[in-house]
């Protein structure tokens, strides 16, 4: 696990209300999108509110609900992900920015019936940088 790498820093963005961060994956090896459970987004302590938090990959935006059964997409350890949510900042301050992962990795089982779960964390410090497009859409 790399839980250290996973916000990539400079990389905040927000339109007012609307937050985003790209983050990187904290395991060796690719990943389908249903394998990414979960995610958590908290900007100077406030938590986005979880129905609208969005994942972007592949230039694509989904809902954890879509990834959940979605084996098209991978994510893959030299790209980003953009994790978005409703969490607004001020302008012209450093903020700490703290993300949560819950990922499955399907080729290591560890019961009949289970695979590997982990959960990660992340945290950084970093001001905003110009939006830049729909990373920051919802």
């Amino acid at each position: 696990m790399i839980p250290d790498r996973i916000i990539e820093q400079g990389t905040l963005t927000s339109d007012g209300a609307r937050t985003a961060v790209e983050v990187r994956i904290p395991w060796y090896r690719a990943l389908p999108g249903s394998c990414i459970a979960g995610a958590a987004l908290k900007v100077d302590g406030v938590a986005a509110d979880p129905a609208s938090l969005r994942w972007t990959m592949n230039g694509r935006e989904f809902t954890f609900a879509e990834l959940a059964t979605n084996t098209e997409e991978w994510w893959f350890p030299l790209d980003s992900a953009v994790l978005a949510g409703d969490v607004g900042v001020v302008p012209d301050a450093e903020h700490e920015v703290e993300v949560d992962l819950t990922l499955y990795i399907p080729y290591i089982v560890i019961s009949d019936s289970e695979v590997l779960h982990i959960e990660e964390h992340d945290k950084k410090t970093m001001t905003l940088r110009q939006a830049q497009g729909p990373e920051v859409a919802a």
